[in-house]
């Protein structure tokens, strides 16, 4: 039996994946570019190392791939500013719920610390987690198992002793990677019949998880 759960934040307990992919879209367009919404979806999951390393193979070892990435945070922090981050439908339902029948909680999310901590303190639910672990303590983040193995040994579990919870392909590759087992909830990202193959369970909310476990 599953002693805990790992979440990954972004477009699992943060609404953030959408405003990403506007954010990356519309950082596209100022870039002439017709495809970054694709190469969006490539990234999800991904620390920054990665997501140049996807980057410059899209696009080129000439395009300035820091300066892109830049433009899509200059954009995110705009609107995370001005109308703050969703919470994720039954967040707050689902954690009250584990904690009350004694799952350990934790984050592992590939955005780098500042920004994880940032955002879960004003969502007001980082009380919930014993551990955060950060895309920016891993070389290598999502689908590498690194950040996964980091957590659990966070927690002084191993990791069939903990289950994960994500929404990207990368994050399922990473937790099936790891040993772990996996519910997926899809956000930007469909899972295809591979995925649907390495993870668990998927469910279509946080709301429905909760009764998977």
């Amino acid at each position: 039996m599953a002693r805990a759960v790992i979440f990954d934040m972004d477009g699992v307990l943060l609404d953030t994946e959408s405003v990403c992919f506007e954010c990356w879209k519309r950082a596209g367009e100022e870039w002439g570019l017709d495809d970054a919404e694709d190469a969006y979806r490539l990234c999800v999951g991904t620390n920054l190392n990665d997501t140049m390393a996807i980057l410059h193979g899209r696009y080129g070892a000439d395009f300035d791939a820091q300066k892109f990435h830049a433009r899509t945070g200059e954009l995110f922090h705009v609107v995370e500013a001005e109308k703050g981050l969703a919470l994720m439908p039954f967040v707050r339902e689902c954690l009250d719920s584990l904690k009350a029948r004694g799952y350990r909680l934790s984050v592992a999310s590939s955005t780098r610390s500042e920004a994880v901590h940032r955002q879960l303190r004003a969502a007001n639910i980082i009380e919930y987690f014993e551990t955060i672990t950060c895309g920016d303590t891993v070389e290598h983040s999502k689908p590498a198992p690194d950040i996964y193995l980091k957590a659990c040994e966070s927690l002084c579990l191993p990791p069939a002793d903990c289950i994960a919870v994500e929404d990207s392909p990368n994050g399922v590759r990473a937790a099936q990677a790891a040993g772990m087992k996996c519910v997926m909830i899809p956000d930007q990202v469909q899972p295809t019949k591979e995925i649907r193959a390495l993870a668990w369970r998927v469910a279509k909310n946080l709301g429905e998880m909760k009764k998977l476990i």
